[in-house]
Order: structure tokens, then C-alpha cells, then sequence
């Protein structure tokens, strides 16, 4: 299943209370795919299904459907302040990369 680090749980914990959502849920779903893996989203959402895999970590309620469930298994979700930015990221150590490091030719995706 997917964990959190302590500093992307108090962000949810935070962004729930400060949009009066404390009943929600974070919802982690794969939104597509392309050559170098799954592109993750995250959404909060009030309810479940009785087909999501429900998962507290940190006071934070995560949900994930089956479909995604495979390619989030084992991942962490952090919250990363940057010079690029801020914001949630998914880290998979596990993820399976092609050769090359990612795109290794032969798709469309323009890296």
C-alpha cells in the first residue's frame, strides 16, 4: 500500500481543514500512462467505494481504486518546497524505469 511522510500529512491535514473537508479522504489514482511510468493525481473526495483499498496513515484517510492500486503499491507520498515550486509529489523507488533511464526512443512523448 501507499504511505505519507509526516510533512505531506500535515499539508492534507492543513488543505482539509482549510477547505472545511475534515470527512474527506485523499483519493490517489494513475491519471494515464506514458513511457516513463504512470502519471499520478490526487484528489480529496468524501466517499468510497466498496471496491477502494482504505488506508490511514498519520491521521490521514488515503483510497485507492484497484486499477491504480498495482502501480501505487509501495509508493510514498511527500510534500516537496523547492525552488521549482511546492507541492505533493509520489516517490516509487521500486518503479521500473527502461533502458536508458526513462524514454529510450521509439515512443511519441517528445523527451
Amino acid at each position: 500500500m501507499i504511505t505519507i511522510t509526516d510533512t505531506a500529512s500535515a499539508k492534507v491535514k492543513d488543505l482539509l481543514d482549510s477547505e472545511a473537508k475534515a470527512d474527506h479522504a485523499l483519493r490517489v489514482f494513475v491519471r494515464g500512462m506514458s513511457c516513463s511510468g504512470p502519471a499520478y493525481g490526487m484528489a480529496l473526495d468524501e466517499a468510497t467505494r466498496p471496491d477502494d483499498t482504505i488506508a490511514e496513515h498519520s491521521g490521514v484517510k488515503i483510497v485507492v481504486d484497484p486499477q491504480s492500486a498495482q502501480y501505487v503499491e509501495g509508493a510514498e507520498i511527500d510534500w516537496v518546497d523547492g525552488l521549482t515550486g511546492a507541492g505533493f509529489t509520489i516517490n516509487k523507488p521500486d518503479a521500473v524505469q527502461s533502458a536508458g533511464g526513462g524514454c529510450g526512443g521509439g515512443c511519441a512523448c517528445g523527451k
